[in-house]
Formats: C-alpha cells, sequence, structure tokens
C-alpha cells in the first residue's frame, strides 16, 4: 500500500465564544453568533472539538452538535451539558451549522473551540499484510496519542455510527502521550488509525506504510 501521510495541528488560540456568544437558550436551537460564525456557519482553523462552558447547572439538558468533518462529511452527536463547568463533544468539527438544546437550557452558555484535534483518520487494507509501519514527526511543542479502531462507519454487515466508535490507544506505550517523534509499527491492521493531539502548540505529521500483499 502506497504510504499514507496525516497530519494534526496546529490549532489556533482556544476562545470558549468563538461560535456562540452566552445566551440562555430555550429548547430548540442556539444562535451561532460568535466569532466565526458566517453565513450562520461557524467555520473553524482546522477539524477540533467544541467546547461548550456552562455558568450553571445544564446537566439535565443535552445539545445536538451538527456539522461537517475535515472532509466535509456531515457529523453529528450528542453532548450532554455540564453543571458550572465544560464539556466537550468527541467529534473533531471543521464546520458547526447548527447547535440545538433538548430543553430550556437553566443556566448560561457559550459555545468555543476546544484545545483537542483529531487527524484525518487513515484507512488501512483489510487484504495486504499486516506490517504497517508507523512514523510520527512531532513538531514544536505537543502531546499525541496514535489510536485505532476496528469499527467501521461503512460495513455493509455492522455499521458503527461515528459518533459511537470505540477508538483504543496504540498498545506501544511510547505512542500514547508523546511529546517527540517515533517510529512503530501494527502487528496486524486495524480499519482506521488516526493522530489525537491532546494538547501542545505544535503540529504531528505521521507516515503510515503498509506492507503490500
Amino acid at each position: 500500500m502506497r504510504p499514507i501521510v496525516t497530519t494534526v495541528g496546529p490549532l489556533v488560540a482556544s476562545a470558549t465564544t468563538a461560535i456562540a456568544l452566552s445566551q440562555t437558550p430555550p429548547a430548540g436551537l442556539l444562535t451561532l453568533n460568535g466569532a466565526l460564525v458566517v453565513g450562520g456557519v461557524a467555520i473553524l482553523d482546522v477539524a477540533r472539538t467544541v467546547l461548550f462552558s456552562s455558568t450553571g447547572n445544564n446537566s439535565n439538558t443535552t445539545f445536538t452538535i451538527t456539522g461537517t468533518n475535515w472532509a466535509g462529511d456531515t457529523i453529528s452527536e450528542n453532548l450532554v451539558g455540564a453543571s458550572g463547568g465544560t464539556a466537550t463533544t468527541l467529534l473533531s468539527y471543521k464546520t458547526v451549522t447548527s447547535i440545538s438544546s433538548s430543553t430550556a437550557s437553566a443556566a448560561g452558555l457559550t459555545v468555543g473551540t476546544g484545545t483537542t484535534a483529531s487527524s484525518p483518520w487513515v484507512r488501512l487494507d483489510s487484504w495486504a499484510m499486516a506490517q504497517t509501519s508507523i512514523q510520527a514527526n512531532a513538531f514544536g511543542t505537543v502531546n499525541y496519542t496514535v489510536q485505532q479502531t476496528l469499527d467501521d462507519p461503512n460495513s455493509a454487515t455492522n455499521p458503527v455510527v461515528v459518533s459511537n466508535m470505540t477508538w483504543i490507544n496504540h498498545p506501544d506505550l511510547a505512542l500514547v502521550s508523546a511529546t517527540s517523534s517515533i517510529q512503530s509499527n501494527y502487528a496486524y491492521p486495524p480499519i482506521f488509525a488516526r493522530v489525537v493531539l491532546n494538547s501542545g502548540t505544535g503540529s504531528v505529521v505521521t507516515t503510515f506504510s503498509q506492507l503490500d500483499g
């Protein structure tokens, strides 16, 4: 298989009001009026997590966020509000097109950009040789983890909703919360792999090279 390169980061500084300014939304749609909103759509610098910050107890409210990922595919997930703190999406959004509230919020809320992000997924070849070399090149200050999954939203027999996919940290602990450039491998081919930027202002460029069958 031809080597596949995926990149995550760098992220511009997070902003808690970048998507929605302070509001106490009723049941239904939130008003997207942050600095990143153009024509009713929030356009983020790169695909990254979204942060919901509550001034009080919003734990009885479920927010549904809809947008697109790095490839422009529509993604969505449900997120339970926080109680006097923050709640962060599982998925990374390049755009946010709508946010709805299941009930009237009990406290004020802002929506902004999170401090974490995941790279575009790498699809490994299930029919090729299992051995896959990995090289993660770290640039600047980063903390990152390589993850993989056997879930497949495109499966003809057992599709898994994107927001319900289970991602597992790489078994080589050197690739978990890593802060420098590392080489490693897979002894078996997962269906997808990705790199999660846990924190930092830098970027990680990762190459996956699987042996041909």
